[in-house]
């Protein structure tokens, strides 16, 4: 699918163009989100393309955050409570990054093609 996140070099060009440092905890987001992307495109195969790793890719993300945004709840009528303001939290957080993710694909079309081939 990906190689490694082009965001995960030492400086990182923003929309406005202007060069921004890489802190220590970007830097560890990004390794982390490339380790799991490795995963990803480790589960590629003539059995399961694409499509089929990255709908269980974002099945294993709505878990996974269901499990962090449970954290702190004492029972589970009060998770039922605040589910819609998770959900909007998080479905605003993965907007925002697809958003991102896209138009650096877009902007970077022809670099990206040829790592996927």
């Amino acid at each position: 699918m990906s190689e490694q996140n082009p965001n995960s070099q030492n400086l990182k060009k923003e929309e406005h163009q202007t060069a921004v440092e890489i802190t220590p905890e970007m830097q560890a987001f990004y390794q982390r989100a490339d380790a799991i992307i490795e995963l990803a495109n480790s589960q590629l195969s003539p059995d399961s393309h694409s499509g089929q790793v990255g709908a269980s890719l974002l099945y294993a993300a709505a878990r996974y955050s269901a499990s962090v945004a449970s954290i702190g709840f004492v029972k589970g009528d009060d998770l039922r409570k605040e589910k819609e303001e998770i959900i909007d939290f998080y479905a605003k957080q993965y907007r925002q990054m697809l958003s991102d993710n896209l138009e650096d694909y877009a902007q970077n079309f022809d670099k990206y093609v040829q790592l996927n081939k």
